[in-house]
Protein backbone atom coordinates (compact mmCIF):
# COMPACT_ATOMS: atom_id res chain seq x y z
CA UNK A 1 0.00 0.00 0.00
CA UNK A 2 2.83 2.40 0.85
CA UNK A 3 4.36 1.86 -2.59
CA UNK A 4 1.03 2.69 -4.26
CA UNK A 5 0.72 5.90 -2.23
CA UNK A 6 4.17 6.97 -3.41
CA UNK A 7 3.13 6.35 -7.01
CA UNK A 8 -0.05 8.41 -6.57
CA UNK A 9 1.90 11.23 -4.91
CA UNK A 10 4.30 11.13 -7.83
CA UNK A 11 1.35 11.39 -10.23
CA UNK A 12 0.11 14.45 -8.33
CA UNK A 13 3.53 16.05 -8.46
CA UNK A 14 3.81 15.39 -12.21
CA UNK A 15 0.34 16.82 -12.87
CA UNK A 16 1.16 19.99 -10.93
CA UNK A 17 4.41 20.33 -12.85
CA UNK A 18 2.58 20.03 -16.16
CA UNK A 19 -0.01 22.62 -15.12
CA UNK A 20 2.82 25.01 -14.27
CA UNK A 21 4.36 24.39 -17.69
CA UNK A 22 1.08 25.17 -19.43
CA UNK A 23 0.74 28.42 -17.47
CA UNK A 24 4.26 29.84 -17.14
CA UNK A 25 2.94 33.40 -16.94
CA UNK A 26 -0.13 34.91 -15.36
CA UNK A 27 -3.10 34.83 -17.69
CA UNK A 28 -6.36 36.66 -17.78
CA UNK A 29 -9.14 34.14 -17.17
CA UNK A 30 -10.90 35.06 -20.40
CA UNK A 31 -7.70 34.32 -22.37
CA UNK A 32 -7.44 30.97 -20.60
CA UNK A 33 -11.04 30.12 -21.53
CA UNK A 34 -10.33 30.83 -25.21
CA UNK A 35 -7.26 28.54 -25.35
CA UNK A 36 -8.96 25.16 -25.76
CA UNK A 37 -5.75 23.09 -25.82
CA UNK A 38 -4.39 24.55 -22.60
CA UNK A 39 -7.80 24.41 -20.95
CA UNK A 40 -8.26 20.71 -21.77
CA UNK A 41 -4.73 19.83 -20.71
CA UNK A 42 -5.15 21.54 -17.37
CA UNK A 43 -8.58 19.99 -16.84
CA UNK A 44 -7.10 16.54 -17.46
CA UNK A 45 -4.30 17.15 -15.00
CA UNK A 46 -6.81 18.28 -12.38
CA UNK A 47 -8.71 15.02 -12.99
CA UNK A 48 -5.48 13.07 -12.45
CA UNK A 49 -4.88 14.92 -9.18
CA UNK A 50 -8.45 14.22 -8.04
CA UNK A 51 -8.21 10.52 -8.86
CA UNK A 52 -4.90 10.17 -7.03
CA UNK A 53 -6.18 12.02 -3.96
CA UNK A 54 -9.28 9.80 -3.85
CA UNK A 55 -7.12 6.68 -3.95
CA UNK A 56 -4.90 7.93 -1.15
Amino acid sequence: MEKEIKVWLSDIKQAISEINQFLPDKKVFQDFQKDLKVKRAIERNIEIIGEAVNRI
